[in-house]
């Protein structure tokens, strides 16, 4: 057995999620990412093959650098054949960038130390066609400086419980954030871009955390404003979820420090 760490992109527009959901006879009762690529490995392998992902992406939501890894019963099989092959099986909507092997006690869920998100925000009113998709359009210009002057406060270990969407069954409401911040794409102009990385995320808080601080800039609040809906641990003081066609799951780190809050 040799365990196989995948780097994978997907487009999430026509996928319920990453997450495998199957029906009482074991068939797949939706089209997720996660089941299109054990499809693919079992296609391959020839026996059915459980895949493991650092994170789950809620249904719409893409990834440019999501990690997971499986075990394969072949050691024979050279990693760019996983590439090579699941390429061929899979929708052009899912892509393997990479494949290689990791040790046996390597889980792409427990051993990531972080993960990073960009949500994309096109400030105009009509996007181009092809930017639907993967942004959200807003008609307004924010204020970067006061984004970031709110993003400050998003920085160690916070309860995150004022952006915890119903349903979320965490035991923890608490988070380590590494970092937020709010800047312009260097080749679209109007393109904003808000970066958080954390140890781990609530469920849909990213879109919460978007939708927030966009709405609060945009009231003419300040970054103490923002401190204090935090500090609320109120979900009614959150603004708006923005949608999720913005989110991307943007990189997984397996280096850092790992920390469990």
């Amino acid at each position: 057995m040799t365990n196989i760490l995948l780097t994978i992109s997907y487009d999430g527009t026509d996928f319920c999620g990453w997450q495998r959901q199957d029906n009482p006879d074991g068939s797949e009762a939706a089209r997720t990412v996660q089941g299109q690529i054990e499809g693919a490995l079992e296609k391959m392998l020839k026996q059915k093959v459980k895949l493991y992902g650092s994170g789950r992406t809620d249904s719409g939501v893409h990834a440019r650098a999501q990690a997971a890894n499986f075990f394969s019963p072949f050691d024979s099989i050279g990693e760019v054949n996983y590439v090579r092959a699941l390429n061929g099986l899979l929708p052009g909507d899912i892509r393997i960038h990479k494949a290689e092997k990791v040790p046996d006690d390597f889980n792409s869920r427990f051993s990531a130390t972080s993960r990073m998100y960009h949500y994309f925000i096109h400030c105009t009113s009509v996007p181009a066609a092809r930017d639907t998709r993967y942004c959200w359009a807003i008609p307004n210009r924010p204020d970067v400086d006061v984004l970031n002057q709110m993003c400050s406060h998003l920085k160690g270990e916070i309860d995150c419980k004022t952006f915890q969407a119903a349903g979320d069954q965490s035991l923890s409401t608490n988070r380590y954030i590494d970092g937020a911040r709010f800047f312009w794409d260097e080749k679209d102009p109007d393109l904003l871009v808000f970066e958080i990385e954390a140890n781990a995320f609530l469920w849909k808080m990213v879109r919460s955390l978007t939708g927030t601080l966009i709405t609060m800039e945009k009231n003419g609040k300040s970054g103490d404003d923002f401190k204090a809906v935090l500090e609320s641990r109120d979900r009614k003081k959150a603004g708006l979820t923005a949608p999720p066609e913005g989110l991307f799951l943007w990189k997984i780190n397996f280096d850092g420090i790992r920390r469990h809050v």
